[in-house]
């Protein structure tokens, strides 16, 4: 019974923080903050760590949410620039007169434009644009919440940059990984085949319109994810930016040539010719022209400061990488900035809000990040106890690790709505379990990076996003029920392949 008790103690924090999620309603900042705590506690006077690591801790974990930070930041102010110049509506415009037939129109921007902004901006932002346009489309708000979540992640992999991999697994070896989740990630084909079921469901006509769409739904999620899996080579930073580019490119193409599509076309409003013509004020190539720098800028960096990085030594090292998308994120609204001949109180607005954006995520990660590092450090002590994440991983040493890699990778982002911390939480424990199983544990991490991209379909963090955007509320419970089968679906596939492979 005794020999328990250190297992119970180097879990209990998470106890604590999944009581303070779900029964409590506590936010996830303060849940975060508090579990914490509660390590930083146990790691003291439990396990009696010396001092200078628990130092290493707190540091290496502020220094890469700095990182993080850099990176929403940027992306938050780009993308507040886009609004406020009323590019993302232009964008969304043009995305949506490709066609008149609502099948079409909604797998268009619920997939091809969600994937595109979650590869340049993630962190929930994806869902919350498309959602409204989604209505707009003549969705319901619960089905274009749906609709709008089930977009929001098979890009999650790639997201914000390649941030979810390179710095949600940070410390760990992932020169494997990009190349082995995007491969796993061929299964997000399926995405649209979901959204398909469930725009149509309800529908007089629902057989008929879902089996003619079919076609198209599952030629727009190739178009996706295997060029995705071609532009891997390039560098995490760029799969879900130009994956979707290219299928988006390719489908305009293939839309006004007729290639898949529906011959009867079916949609649910009028069109209201005013609006448009209020709407199509810029011209395509202008409308396109921020995220055509922002890549280029993204491109040029990678290959000249790629390589680059500050070395820190504050009693433990850590790299300041000069190549921070959050950087080119920056410059890229400036530009636009500068280009549009806007006023200068557009920046000072859009860096106000960025702040606002990306402070509270910086405190969520620098709390899960700096938990882990005292998890992985705690073995270093006066006590002679085995570490936190020792104890802990031996929960998850079983066979059937490769299937439930995914379930677990999902339960992160489903708790905290993101991919990267979600890595940040299960990433040691997946890489030390695989380990000790030998098995290769660069291919279980990438099950767990695209199960929890999965799991963004059922993030309550998003969903929460999304409703406030829609002016929704109380409507989680109907939203989950509509997203959980295809979750669950997408994360039993995952599992599959992984046991196959591994098992």
């Amino acid at each position: 019974m005794l020999k328990d008790i250190p297992v119970f103690l180097a879990m209990f924090p998470f106890l604590v923080f999944l009581y303070l999620l779900f029964v409590q309603k506590v936010p996830l900042l303060w849940s975060s903050v508090l579990t914490l705590a509660i390590y930083t506690i146990l790691s003291i006077f439990y396990w009696h760590i010396l001092p200078s690591f628990l130092y290493i801790s707190y540091g290496k974990g502020f220094f890469v949410g700095l990182d993080i930070f850099i990176i929403i930041f940027g992306a938050v102010f780009f993308l507040e620039i886009l609004k406020d110049l009323k590019i993302i509506k232009h964008i969304s415009y043009y995305l949506g007169g490709l066609s008149k037939d609502y099948r079409v129109q909604i797998i268009i921007i619920a997939w091809f434009l969600e994937c595109f902004i979650e590869g340049t901006a993630g962190f929930g932002t994806p869902a919350a644009i498309a959602v409204p346009i989604l209505m707009g489309l003549g969705l319901t708000p619960i089905r274009a919440l749906i609709v709008g979540l089930l977009g929001n992640s098979t890009p999650g992999v790639f997201g914000a940059a390649g941030t979810p991999i390179k710095m949600g697994l940070v410390g760990l070896n992932t020169a494997m990984v990009p190349l082995y989740a995007a491969l796993l990630n061929l299964v997000g084909f399926l995405v649209p085949v979901f959204m398909l079921w469930v725009i149509t469901n309800g529908r007089e006509n629902r057989k008929k319109e879902f089996i003619k769409a079919l076609p198209f739904a599952i030629f727009s999620g190739l178009l996706f994810v295997v060029p995705s899996l071609i532009f891997v080579s390039l560098g995490q930073e760029f799969p879900s930016i130009l994956g979707s580019i290219f299928g988006l490119i390719v489908i305009v193409i293939t839309v006004k040539l007729g290639f898949l599509v529906p011959k009867e076309q079916i949609s649910l409003i009028e069109e209201n010719k005013e609006e448009q013509k209020e709407e199509a004020s810029l011209s395509p190539f202008k409308s396109f022209l921020p995220y055509i720098i922002l890549i280029v800028l993204l491109i040029l960096g990678k290959m000249f400061l790629g390589g680059l990085g500050i070395p820190l030594s504050l009693g433990f090292s850590h790299t300041f990488n000069i190549f921070n998308p959050g950087f080119i994120f920056i410059i890229s609204g400036l530009l636009v900035v500068l280009i549009w001949k806007e006023k200068w109180g557009t920046i000072h607005s859009s860096m106000k809000r960025a702040w606002k954006g990306a402070i509270y995520p910086f405190f969520v990660v620098f709390s899960m990040l700096a938990m882990v590092q005292i998890m992985i450090n705690s073995g270093n002590n006066y006590s002679g106890i085995l570490s936190a994440i020792n104890l802990i991983t031996h929960s998850f040493e079983t066979t059937l690790l490769p299937f439930f890699a995914p379930f677990i990778g999902a339960f992160g982002a489903f708790m905290t709505g993101s991919v990267t911390v979600s890595n940040i939480m299960f990433g040691h424990l997946f890489n030390m379990a695989a380990t000790n199983l030998g098995m290769d544990s660069m291919l279980i991490l990438s099950l767990g990076v695209v199960g929890a991209a999965a799991g963004n379909m059922i993030a309550l963090a998003d969903i929460l996003t999304a409703e406030a955007v829609t002016g929704v509320k109380n409507g989680e419970i109907h939203v989950l029920k509509g997203v959980i089968v295809p979750c669950i679906t997408y994360l039993f596939i995952l599992g599959v392949i992984g046991f196959i492979i591994l098992g």
